[in-house]
């Protein structure tokens, strides 16, 4: 299996809470791994015992082969985190952001100073090297983060929702050099609110919900188990959407009613569709696209906000 990251039982309490209740957990060298999970749902907690700055309250966890209770320090040094705030220097450079966190490392001058115009050219900010940080995009402040995060030349990767909040442009950017790194090997470890995220860069992923794993797979071994092949969705010209709930019955696997429009979960869209059309009915207007995972996530996870 070749793990760099082993799981076994895994808990996390805070008091009387357990914010991570008994999880199994195995990331493969070079695989992008992804936690998805409502907010609480243990993913925060799960991070920051692989990064070492958190211990277990119980069961097993194996970083690199070590222990992060005794070999904390070790595993820290061969790891690369992008936290989800970006907490870069604002008083330096670009070029000095990186070269100074290079030093923590022992890395010496001149080979800070190499990779870290190797990493700017790599994240496409070369040319900002001697920019300070505050006038930088979010965007380019992210990939800076993310640059930063690979000075060490680490074995494993930890993100942190690393594009919540940017642009769709900032992000696809970002997918981009996330999935150069995947083509060069390098693990991945993230965690993502975006579901079409997760199905871009991760290779497996484990849904959490209230501090457990509840499904895990790739995303579309996930989608295929826990949703159907397609899903039509039909808006009515009526506020009472869930009217129609009874009449749509039994065409395909379920149906969900929604305040605004009603979903019918089916193997295929365009025979659900005649078939609406055969029972009279008349849909204001009517959508049948693929299953994706956020119909997984929110099937296993629910619609509700927990706080």
């Amino acid at each position: 299996m070749n793990s760099l990251i082993h799981a076994r039982g895994l808990i996390k309490r805070f008091g009387d809470f357990t914010a991570v209740d008994g999880i199994d957990v195995d990331v493969r060298a070079g695989e992008a791994f992804g936690f998805l999970g409502p907010n609480g749902a243990g993913k925060s907690s799960t991070m920051r015992m692989i990064g070492c700055v958190s211990p277990p309250s119980g069961g097993v966890l194996q970083i690199l082969g070590m222990d992060p209770r005794r070999d904390g320090p070790r595993i820290r040094a061969r790891l690369g985190v992008c936290p989800q705030l970006d907490n870069l220097d604002p008083e330096l450079t670009v070029l000095e952001n990186l070269t100074t966190y290079a030093r923590f490392f022992g890395i010496s001058r001149k080979t800070a100073r190499d990779r870290a115009a190797e990493l700017l050219d790599f994240v496409q900010l070369g040319e900002r090297a001697g920019s300070k940080v505050e006038p930088l995009s979010g965007g380019m402040k992210r990939r800076l983060t993310i640059a930063r995060a690979l000075v060490n030349e680490p074995d494993v990767v930890l993100l942190d929702e690393p594009t919540t909040g940017l642009d769709p442009q900032a992000r696809h950017l970002v997918w981009e050099r996330l999935f150069r790194l995947k083509q060069q090997g390098v693990t991945l470890v993230l965690t993502t609110h975006y579901m079409d995220e997760a199905e871009q860069l991760c290779d497996r992923l484990v849904v959490m919900d209230g501090g457990r794993i509840v499904a895990e797979g790739s995303p579309r071994e996930l989608i295929e188990a826990h949703s159907t092949r397609e899903v039509v969705e039909l808006r009515f010209p009526t506020q009472d959407q869930g009217a129609y709930a009874e009449k749509l019955a039994g065409i395909g696997e379920r149906v969900e009613v929604l305040p605004d429009r009603v979903l019918l979960y089916v193997a295929d869209g365009d025979d659900a569709l005649a078939e609406v059309h055969r029972r009279s009915l008349s849909p204001a207007s009517s959508l049948a696209r693929r299953s994706s995972l956020e119909d997984v996530f929110l099937r296993l996870t629910g619609r509700t906000l927990v706080d």
